[in-house]
């Protein structure tokens, strides 16, 4: 087997040996068992449920959150020659009925789904006439209610498994702490708790964290110092687009990103990074998902992220190729403030949630009592204006509102043109004989784009156009003519992001508090305060916080992050260390004693040394100065 699945990762990814721990996976998937792969960002983890797939005979389903995600997914493994398709918000029902069909019939190796798409009935009833061999779950922490982005959808994806006989279960993460990955392993009923983790420990990665008041010159120090790429984070749109300005204005080159852009807008400046055109892209945290760039340098977060999770995932894009890379965190007394802020404003009242949860409804122009399973395209920015809502205040409502299980919202993707032929060859033929005028456009059409008899094509209008040496509108009108006499079938371009209402709409006032808003709401602030820890703590290597927060004990220290970099200057191994910390403990837990008679009663270290240590110490907080040159323990 392992030569076969070699092989196969020669053939279609251009690999010849596989990443530490993706043979296992793969070996544990191919035997038939459940298996949870936690593997850091850019570990690798599509490639072991993918090179499985095509080992196996059937169709992979896939589930995943994040549209956009899928779709890069999609392309890629047509790119190699893998059939592949996705089911997303956005789509029809006619093209969702499509792709169900083509799968019946094993068109494909891989079928994309988002979750609330794989529990409508329509996809349940045809699962049963698949071939299926393996079912993956990504994203598998939204899963869990311990996690730090639970999906109550996510939930019923176990329902799922009853209709699967035999086929095992792959579930991927970047990101879990001991607590996630045995809620992933009981929501996915395993049979065996069968977990394959890879270290979080990044050796090539410097953690640095810093205390700055004037945190843009520092960022800026960063740029120019660091040769290569690199991403700066921030919380809001306005300020990626202030900074990007401003990294402009000091002659580097930098853009800015975040989710209310134009896909086509996105795509282009994603590619200037990724090409190295543009040097530093400032970005919210829309940006970095799937986006496989090795070289990336640094990244800076210029604002505290809202958990070590989301913190761990940015920090990693950095270094992919495992060269030395830096994650710089900058913060000041505002931010800390700020991230306390947060916990509160991220659950809003009952009354506000009942107050956005109508806007919406009304938005979409849902009566009362319809809407389950129904799909909107969905524009909060302009929600917000038409109801008078704070944005803020929206999000986070909504964010509740899909906690609570009364509707889901899709991230917006750029779903192209497509089109479908409802008719057979004959029949075109016979239309193009009886329609001289569409004659030419029909031969265009069929010789641009193949395969419109058996499934939904995307297409370009402006090729068409160029090709039938006419203006794209022209194009539009021919194709939506041919689609109002139902020879094809003609979606447009659609790139807002959907809502879908999992229930029906209820009276506003019937939403109760929920439980589970509660829960998590316990959990957020735990999750903060680690994140609290991690930036305000400077006596701890930042390696060894990281990983001991996702459960990876006796880690040794990195060695390179801000911590270890003064703690290096010291020279003395950590054994030394605990011992000389024991001994000035000793000394200075009762009172406060002068610095010299502290070095006089220090017999494990050489005066300098000792200076030395002190002086590390006091700036680490664990001692501090006292009247009279004295010296004292921080209890």
């Amino acid at each position: 087997m392992k030569t076969e699945s070699r092989s196969i990762l020669l053939e279609y990814w251009g690999y010849t040996q596989f990443r530490p721990l993706q043979e296992d996976i793969i070996q544990s998937v191919l035997n038939g068992k459940d298996t949870l792969a936690l593997m850091p960002t850019g570990g690798g983890k599509s490639i072991c449920f993918q090179v499985p797939t095509m080992m196996l005979d059937g169709l992979c389903i896939v589930v995943s959150p994040l549209i956009s995600l899928m779709k890069d997914q999609v392309e890629q493994l047509k790119s190699r020659g893998i059939a592949a398709a996705l089911i997303v918000s956005g789509m029809s029902y006619s093209e969702i009925d499509a792709v169900l069909e083509n799968a019946i019939h094993g068109k494909y190796k891989f079928l994309y789904v988002s979750p609330e798409r794989l529990l409508t009935d329509v996809f349940r009833l045809r699962l049963a006439r698949m071939n299926i061999c393996l079912l993956a779950v990504d994203e598998a922490h939204c899963i869990s209610q311990w996690g730090y982005d639970f999906r109550p959808s996510y939930q019923r994806i176990s329902e799922i498994r009853k209709l699967l006989d035999n086929v095992p279960v792959i579930a991927l993460t970047a990101t879990a702490t001991a607590e996630v990955r045995d809620d992933i392993c009981i929501q996915l009923s395993f049979k065996n708790h069968n977990i394959f983790s890879k270290s979080f420990i990044r050796t090539n990665l410097n953690y640095l964290v810093y205390y700055e008041s004037d945190k843009k010159k520092k960022m800026m120090e960063i740029v120019d110092k660091v040769k290569g790429s690199g991403i700066v984070y921030v919380r809001t749109r306005k300020h990626a687009q202030q900074l990007s300005k401003y990294i402009n204005d000091r002659k580097v080159r930098a853009d800015y990103y975040h989710a209310g852009l134009s896909i086509a807008d996105r795509d282009k400046k994603q590619s200037a990074w990724k090409n190295n055109s543009t040097k530093v892209i400032v970005a919210t945290n829309a940006f970095g998902m799937g986006i496989d760039k090795p070289d990336v340098r640094f990244v800076v977060h210029m604002d505290i992220p809202d958990n070590l999770e989301s913190y761990y995932q940015e920090a990693g894009r950095a270094g992919r190729d495992e060269k030395t890379s830096f994650a710089v965190l900058l913060y000041n007394k505002t931010d800390l403030i700020d991230l306390e802020d947060r916990y509160i404003q991220s659950y809003p009242s009952l009354d506000d949630i009942r107050l956005v949860y109508r806007a919406i409804a009304n938005y979409c122009n849902l009566p009362s009592g319809s809407g389950r399973g129904e799909t909107f395209d969905f524009d909060l920015s302009d929600c917000c204006n038409q109801y008078n809502l704070s944005p803020i205040l929206a999000h986070n409502a909504v964010k509740s509102l899909e906690l609570m299980g009364y509707i889901s919202v899709s991230d917006s993707v750029d779903l192209p043109p497509r089109i479908k032929f409802l008719v057979n060859h004959k029949e075109v033929y016979r239309f193009q004989v009886e329609h001289p005028n569409f004659d030419h456009f029909i031969k265009t059409l069929l010789r641009s784009y193949a395969g419109m008899f058996e499934d939904y094509i995307a297409i370009s209008e402006t090729v068409l156009a160029r090709r039938l040496n006419c203006k794209k509108q022209d194009v539009v009108e021919m194709l939506k003519t041919l689609h109002k006499i139902e020879l094809l079938d003609y979606k447009q371009q659609t790139s807002d992001a959907q809502l879908t209402f999992i229930r029906e709409r209820i009276d506003h006032m019937h939403i109760e508090k929920s439980k589970i808003t509660e829960s998590l709401k316990e959990r957020f602030r735990k999750r903060a305060m680690a994140m609290f820890d991690y930036v305000s703590q400077h006596d701890k290597c930042r390696s060894i916080m990281l990983v001991s927060y996702f459960g990876e004990r006796n880690a040794s220290r990195c060695g390179i992050c801000d911590y270890c970099r003064q703690r290096n200057r010291i020279e003395l191994n950590d054994l030394e260390l605990d011992e000389a910390f024991d001994q000035l403990e000793s000394i200075l837990s009762e009172q406060s004693i002068e610095i010299d008679e502290v070095i006089k009663r220090t017999t494990l270290l050489k005066r300098d040394k000792a200076l030395e240590l002190l002086q590390w110490m006091i700036d680490k907080g664990r001692i501090r100065y006292t009247e009279g040159n004295k010296v004292e323990w921080i209890k």
